[in-house]
């Protein structure tokens, strides 16, 4: 498991476009585990906060009674319209919920949340795999780069 900063680390360039694909939507897309083991995808509104993915939303909330039973997700950054495609990114890992408060007020006041709206989950996450689907320069084949921890980066081409 690895911290997006890790990715960072090891490959900047990567990270950076990762984290724009990410960041060009509002809305992404959560794949977690219902309890019978069927899949659920949710919308959420992930951002980054002091340089790292988090998960945090309404208590309650199914995709967190899935998270809080089985930490496995997938996210994925949204795409847009195919004729204003650049790329899309996806993350896969394991959730951990955050319930000390000094961690969870050191992360409402980096994400600029008031202390009276501090009653929503918050979920850490650690990285099993980071991807990024992207066009070739001449805009006629898929470049997909994908990144691991002790594996580092590969990237394959599909005409």
């Amino acid at each position: 498991m690895a911290s997006f900063a890790e990715v960072e680390s090891a490959e900047p360039e990567f990270a950076g476009r990762v984290r724009a694909a990410f960041d060009a939507h509002g809305h992404k897309f959560l794949a977690t585990l219902r309890a019978d083991g069927s899949p659920r995808v949710s919308g959420i509104e992930m951002h980054f906060v002091a340089g790292e993915p988090w998960l945090a939303g309404m208590p309650g909330s199914v995709k967190f009674v899935d998270l809080g039973r089985d930490p496995r997700f997938a996210l994925h950054s949204g795409s847009s319209e195919p004729e204003a495609f650049e790329a899309d990114a996806k993350l896969s890992g394991r959730a951990s919920p955050v319930t000390d408060a000094d961690e969870r007020r050191r992360y409402a006041a980096a994400a600029g949340v008031p202390p009276e709206h501090m009653g929503f989950e918050l979920f850490r996450i650690d990285l099993e795999q980071v991807v990024l689907v992207a066009l070739n320069d001449e805009k006629d084949a898929l470049v997909i780069s994908s990144w691991r921890p002790g594996r580092g980066l590969t990237t394959t081409s599909r005409d």
